[in-house]
């Protein structure tokens, strides 16, 4: 595509000869001959010392938000926001051929979305979902790396929803893709707020910086459906500019909440209360943040014109969210479940809603906090846990360059004035090995933290890492091992 033909809606004052360009990209490694090379300011580097390498690389501009002193440089306000024009520009912009959900928060995103996406295929509408787990058009399932990808990636995504025929999109939006604008020139229907707590506090600093990154999507969004559980729920119903819906567990001035709340190990049930509508919603899956989960998706695709009847009948055909408090099949003499709680609230709310439904099981939890991430959570994340279960296992997460030692002895303070048993392995694989053999008969075994993931990032790199697989194949060499 031609220079001038990327660069349509941004401000630049400079002339320049127009040329083909062969790519984008904002890292000198992909630079190829003819590629137009962006320079991102990041917390750690900053890309415009990088320019003179990008040119003698093959880059035909460089696209900066100040002069480095080359001939073929291109001057912009932003060079994030310019990068997702470009990348829209590059796909005839798919954004504006699409009805775009937005969900974002800390916790619930993932289920949420899910949801969305099966509510509206229940209705007969095509849609598409970007998130965390998978991503997907009505004919295709690909791989995910992040909440929210990368400029380049995401509106290459939408592009294959405009060529599948999509009418909605079901978008994950991280603090991160709003903050580095990664879905900037994007437009949202509707939009959802599932809660905010702790994380993500390395990245943003504060709890203020981390709520401004979220609630920038809802300055790009239509209409708005927050859930007011929380402080900062009920802060952005009051501040945001779009229209509000709002929806909760426990406040009857919502416009739409959940009542009898009844919890089962394989079942959330509730009376779904607003708007004239009452149903009585069973959702496939335990705890109160299920309810929650469910409720919001069944409150926006209300206000999208869904029939409340298929919604239901949606969330009760749910099959689940991989890693999402995920039962895994086998044939132990107690339950293994993974899920993705990685965060203090997280852990709170899945060890909450097990503890309600099972009043004599022993609850092990396994799980180890992230490396590389922020430091000030362990000690909450282990306190989390200690106060919930009968037996802690703390052993690694995604240690990636730190010391996994150093990431476990940063939360044993939270372990102080507690007298729960616990077990410190270091290896993920030989702490899941030793529950397997040491879960008693009717016990809860919880492996917390991973979830969906497959693989484990560590200090030489990333190696598969599925706890599904590891499971079975673990509880299979133990069987054998004890026939023998």
């Amino acid at each position: 595509m031609k220079l001038t033909e990327l660069l349509k809606g941004l401000e630049y004052e400079q002339k320049f000869e127009d040329k083909e360009i062969t790519s984008l990209c904002c890292d000198t490694r992909q630079v190829k001959k003819g590629s137009l090379f962006f320079c991102f300011k990041g917390k750690h580097t900053d890309g415009h010392l990088f320019a003179d390498d990008a040119v003698s690389r093959g880059a035909a501009f460089v696209v900066a938000e100040k002069s480095v002193g080359l001939e073929n440089e291109i001057i912009v306000e932003d060079t994030k926001k310019a990068y997702a024009v470009c990348c829209a520009n590059l796909y005839d912009n798919p954004q504006r051929k699409l009805k775009l959900i937005g969900v974002t928060g800390t916790n619930g995103k993932t289920s949420t979305t899910c949801l969305i996406r099966d509510i509206l295929r229940q209705a007969g509408i095509r849609c598409g979902l970007i998130g965390t787990v998978v991503n997907e058009t009505p004919e295709a399932v690909m791989p995910s790396k992040f909440s929210t990808p990368d400029s380049f990636s995401f509106y290459s995504l939408l592009h294959e929803m405009v060529k599948t025929d999509c009418e909605y999109v079901v978008v994950e939006v991280s603090s991160f893709g709003l903050e580095q604008r990664r879905i900037w020139g994007c437009h949202f229907d509707i939009a959802l707020f599932t809660n905010l707590t702790q994380d993500h506090l390395d990245y943003h600093e504060t709890m203020e910086n981390y709520y401004q990154a979220k609630k920038l999507l809802f300055d790009v969004s239509d209409k708005a459906v927050i859930c007011i559980d929380d402080d900062y729920g009920r802060r952005l119903a009051r501040e945001v500019p779009c229209e509000v819906r709002t929806f909760s567990i426990q406040d009857d001035m919502a416009d739409y909440t959940a009542k009898n709340i009844e919890l089962s190990l394989e079942n959330t049930c509730y009376a779904f209360v607003g708007k004239g509508i009452i149903e009585r919603i069973k959702y496939p899956s335990l705890g109160m943040f299920s309810a929650q989960n469910s409720m919001g998706a069944v409150s926006l695709c209300i206000e999208l014109g869904i029939e409340p009847k298929d919604a239901k009948r949606a969330i009760a055909n749910s099959e689940g969210i991989p890693g999402r408090f995920e039962i895994i099949k086998v044939d132990t003499p107690f339950k293994v479940i993974r899920d993705f709680a990685h965060t203090p609230d997280g852990l709170e709310k899945v060890l909450d809603a097990l503890r309600t439904v099972c009043k004599n099981e022993r609850i092990v939890v396994l799980f180890g906090c992230a490396g590389n991430r922020d430091r000030s959570k362990r000690k909450k994340m282990i306190r989390a846990v200690a106060q919930r279960a009968d037996f802690v296992i703390f052993t690694s997460d995604n240690p990636r360059h730190e010391d996994p030692m150093q990431i476990i002895n940063d939360g044993m303070p939270g372990f102080e004035g507690l007298s729960t048993e616990k077990k410190i392995i270091v290896d993920r694989y030989e702490a899941i090995t030793w529950a397997l053999k040491n879960c008693r008969r009717g016990d809860i075994l919880l492996l917390a933290g991973k979830g969906h993931e497959d693989y484990q990032v560590l200090d030489h790199g990333t190696v598969h890492f599925d706890e599904r697989e590891i499971v079975t194949e673990i509880w299979e060499k133990l069987k054998n091992r004890e026939e023998k």
